[in-house]
């Protein structure tokens, strides 16, 4: 082996820099961390290229409280992430979300919202007519309610957030190195170290994979299957000759989202099942615009029948394809190696609180600030789904 580190975490953006924040901002963690990021430019990652939103619009207890943690330590960026008086800033949007439910789906957000308000979250019920009288430029025809996030969601500058964790983590000490894993070391059910593509072995004490759409091919060189496929998402740039007043993140009922973005908005949607398989360029899917997402917002906001979509981007998802939830944690046949993968696009959000955990799972063996361990590879071996009724 040519260099030993305590902890490699393999993967620098949102999940991997929150961790290597956590981890070295510990007092009582004496240990050295490397950070290897094949693309230290982060121009294709998903932090980079996603809609970089937060909400507590969820149906799962965790999922809830993950971006509830994220909420306040996004409002407290700039005095926790400053370093030598430089403090960050993320341009946090605190506009809400507000999910649209037709009646077909108004007892699941009246559940979800029941739950959500238990935990904390702000989150306000309203009917038709309450929609139309708070928002005046939506048809609401065929709506019977909609829940909005009155504090704590929004939209923010994922990017900037993801590098003032890796700043911050720096100046605590760790390591970054543009580089790959080509290849995993085992003895026994331990891993031992690794081997980048330029040549160098690192033993290692720990070996995070927080890869994001390269996860999969890292977790099979330890002889882990991951359930997660890269999926592409497209996002859309429009304006409207019309001014959209007081616009929150909307959602939907379709699927279909929109939120203002500088002098106009930016939309998207889920790509009917049919249409989305495991993906990993970056042509954007024009098709989806013209025939799923113009259609629904000329019927959602009359005013966006006249709209100009101006450019456009696509970006990808690790997706996990057994419940769409992220899997954290050891896997029971690897000692030494732990997974934050398959954020089905809530990695941004969840970061700052999965970086905490897994930063406490690595230096306690366990979860103390909050307990993520229904996230973890019991549920996946054992089939037991973890259903998100939000999976937006």
């Amino acid at each position: 082996m040519e260099g030993s580190v305590d902890v490699v975490i393999v993967g620098g953006a949102a999940t991997g820099s929150a961790l290597a924040y956590f981890l070295s901002n510990s007092s009582s963690f004496k240990g050295s961390i490397l950070v290897l990021e094949k693309d230290a430019s982060y121009q294709k990652c998903a932090t980079a290229l996603s809609v970089a939103s937060i909400r507590h619009q969820f149906s799962t207890r965790e999922n809830i409280q993950l971006s509830q943690f994220g909420t306040e330590f996004i409002r407290n960026i700039g005095d926790t992430l400053a370093v030598d008086g430089d403090r960050p800033d993320v341009n946090f949007h605190e506009a809400g979300y507000l999910f649209l439910a037709t009646q077909a789906g108004y007892d699941v957000m009246r559940e979800n919202h029941a739950l959500q308000c238990s935990l904390g979250a702000q989150i306000v019920l309203m009917n038709a007519t309450e929609l139309q009288r708070k928002y005046p430029w939506m048809n609401v025809s065929d709506l019977a309610a909609g829940s909005w996030g009155e504090k704590g969601e929004g939209w923010l500058d994922a990017y900037g957030m993801m590098r003032a964790f890796r700043r911050k983590a720096i100046s605590q000490g760790v390591r970054y190195l543009e580089n790959e894993v080509v290849q995993i070391h085992k003895a026994g059910a331990n891993i031992t170290g690794v081997t980048l593509d330029n040549g160098d072995t690192i033993a290692c004490g720990v070996l995070v994979n927080a890869a994001g759409t390269g996860a999969m091919k890292l977790a099979q060189q330890a002889g882990i299957t991951l359930p997660i496929e890269s999926r592409k998402r497209s996002v859309f740039y429009f304006t409207c000759p019309e001014k959209i007043n007081h616009c929150p993140m909307v959602i939907d009922a379709s699927g279909v989202y929109f939120h203002p973005e500088g002098e106009g908005f930016i939309t998207g949607v889920q790509p009917p099942e049919d249409q989305d398989p495991e993906c990993f360029d970056f042509d954007v899917q024009y098709q989806l615009f013209d025939d799923i997402i113009w259609p629904t917002l000329a019927h959602r906001v009359p005013a966006f029948e006249a709209i100009r979509c101006e450019h456009s981007w696509a970006g990808h998802y690790d997706y996990c394809t057994f419940d769409q939830n992220v899997i954290l944690g050891y896997h029971p046949d690897i000692k030494n190696m732990v997974f934050a993968n398959g954020f089905s696009g809530h990695g941004m959000q969840q970061s700052p609180a999965v970086g905490r955990g897994l930063a406490e799972l690595i230096e306690f063996g366990e979860y103390k600030s909050l307990n993520l361990k229904r996230l973890g590879w019991e549920r996946v071996l054992s089939g037991q789904p973890i259903i998100e009724k939000n999976v937006w």
